[in-house]
């Protein structure tokens, strides 16, 4: 969900920006570059007019039991005031423990019991009473304290035929490694969905912050915030329609320096349609800079069963028909991290991927693809004309959530667009960049342009999570270094259930360490929110 929360900015601000790049083109004096003038090349100082259109927000619905049951989103803002999430899950057991000694057991239980009130609000039915006390442990022994409490959970549990439905833990300030450290013996080891809470926001008990943390638990445990109005009345044109998956993926390399280290894909997808709000997460490990994701699709002979084949997309269609009942129709990937200079290699490779994938499933199954590379990493900033006008900028006094721009700066062949779907907080907002290199759905600027912007409005939009699986991958490294040097802290898992493989660089001897897989129970949920 997007924040409701914004800094207040004086329109002086943008004023300030204009000078600031007025000055820059000033001091560099590009008009009087003798390379510009030899090819003819004239650098204006005023910055460049566009056309642009603002988007209107999606209206979003909750759940009837609440006061207010759906709500239009004013600026890119919105609260939980009066409003019931759109499903949950009931909590009924859930352990509890502080790393150090440094929460007394009363403060940890009343913020359990505020906690709890927040979920309630929200329709949440949320088990104020920890299943067993509070429990605390040193941070050096935190995967010791956190088998030997499962353990202890377990026992009392296992006999009622139940499970643990989520860990609460409480954290020092200075977190250190400690995080990584939980998240994946949680998650690899354990199978236990955790949240995480810090010492100083335990102690101030802040209603924003246990709002905040209501609905991260909501989604974590399977239950859905808020869904698109037009979603389930089947209006999202070339969605609604026909059962639709909507994916996103990224790559995330290791930090300069790091001459070995493997990368990490990460794969999301929808679970859900036609709401398509619920997202299921793959991970796996790849040749160190390799920018194709390889466990797209994989083919290997087995002794026994001969030519098998499986991957991430696979797996993530199947998971789909299992909690719809419905194969999809069509494919909407939407592929981050991607430069220019890669576009049809990662194109033709991963669109090859995912037609294998669908012809191992069944034969002549081809839905219909749409593949977008959504790049963040340009230096484009879009301005509004009148931004001394309140009701043209945003509160930081940016341009306004969903401004689109699709001419005169964008390519004047292929089909591409900026879309800036935030409101701005603090600085210049950064609008994506959005490039359709396939699309046999036949999406319109238009339909492409709202679908893009609405998904930005559900809690786990598909851009936002597949980064942060990505990079929760990299807490599941085996702890045997210190952060920053070794290949171990960089090795990838076949997480989310996507087989491990170990692969080879073509320019590297160096093998690619499997991280360990996600337990069953874990990858059913959206986890990394």
């Amino acid at each position: 969900m997007l924040s409701s929360v914004a800094t207040m900015v004086d329109h002086e601000t943008m004023s300030m920006e204009f000078q600031t790049r007025r000055r820059t083109v000033d001091h560099n004096a590009y008009s009087d570059d003798p390379y510009a003038k030899e090819f003819g090349i004239k650098i204006s100082e005023q910055l460049a007019q566009v056309e642009a259109r603002v988007l209107p927000a999606p209206r979003l619905k909750y759940h009837e039991s609440g006061r207010i049951k759906d709500c239009l989103p004013e600026i890119g803002c919105w609260n939980m005031m009066n409003k019931n999430v759109s499903a949950f899950v009931i909590l009924q057991f859930f352990p509890e423990m502080a790393v150090q000694r440094h929460v007394q057991d009363a403060v940890a239980r009343d913020f359990c019991y505020e906690l709890a009130g927040m979920c309630y609000i929200s329709c949440m039915v949320f088990n104020p009473e920890p299943i067993l006390p509070l429990s605390s442990g040193r941070p050096d022994q935190v995967e010791k304290v956190l088998k030997s409490r499962y353990h202890d959970v377990m026992t009392r549990l296992q006999p009622r035929g139940r499970d643990v439905d989520l860990l609460v833990v409480i954290l020092p300030d200075n977190i250190g490694s400690l995080y990584g450290d939980l998240k994946r013996i949680c998650e690899t080891d354990l199978g236990i969905v955790s949240q995480c809470c810090l010492t100083n926001q335990v102690f101030k008990k802040n209603k924003q912050y246990l709002a905040n943390v209501a609905l991260k638990i909501n989604v974590k445990v399977g239950g859905r915030n808020t869904v698109l109005v037009d979603a389930l009345c089947r209006r999202i044109p070339l969605v609604g329609d026909r059962p639709t998956i909507i994916f996103g993926a990224d790559v995330t390399h290791p930090p300069p320096g790091e001459d070995s280290s493997p990368s990490i894909a990460a794969v999301v997808a929808s679970q859900d349609w036609p709401e398509v709000t619920k997202y299921a997460g793959l991970v796996c490990a790849q040749a160190h800079r390799q920018q194709l994701i390889e466990d797209l699709f994989k083919k290997w002979q087995d002794p026994v069963r001969g030519t098998v084949t499986g991957g991430m997309v696979k797996e993530l269609l199947i998971s789909f028909r299992r909690a719809t009942g419905r194969k999809p129709e069509r494919i909407i990937f939407y592929r981050d991290g991607v430069s220019e200079g890669q576009f049809y290699q990662v194109l033709l490779f991963e669109l090859d991927a995912i037609r294998k994938t669908c012809e191992s499933l069944e034969p002549n199954y081809q839905p219909r693809v749409t593949f977008v590379v959504v790049q963040k990493r340009h230096h484009t900033r879009l301005f509004a004309n009148n931004y001394g006008d309140r009701n043209a900028v945003d509160r930081s006094a940016n341009i306004l959530p969903g401004t689109v721009v699709d001419s005169r700066i964008c390519h004047p062949t292929e089909f591409d667009f900026y879309l800036c779907s935030h409101s701005g907080i603090k600085g210049t907002s950064r609008p994506a960049h959005y490039h359709v290199l396939w699309d046999e759905n036949k999406f319109s600027a238009d339909d492409l342009q709202s679908l893009t912007n609405n998904l930005c409005y559900t809690y786990a939009r598909c851009t936002r999570s597949v980064s942060i699986a990505a990079f929760r991958a990299r807490f599941y490294m085996e702890p045997e270094t210190s952060d920053g040097g070794s290949v171990s802290r960089f090795a990838g898992r076949g997480g989310g259930g996507a087989t491990s493989r170990s692969s080879r660089s073509p320019t590297s001897v160096a093998e690619v360490r499997p991280l360990p897989p996600l337990k069953e129970n874990v990858k059913r949920v959206m986890f990394y929110c």
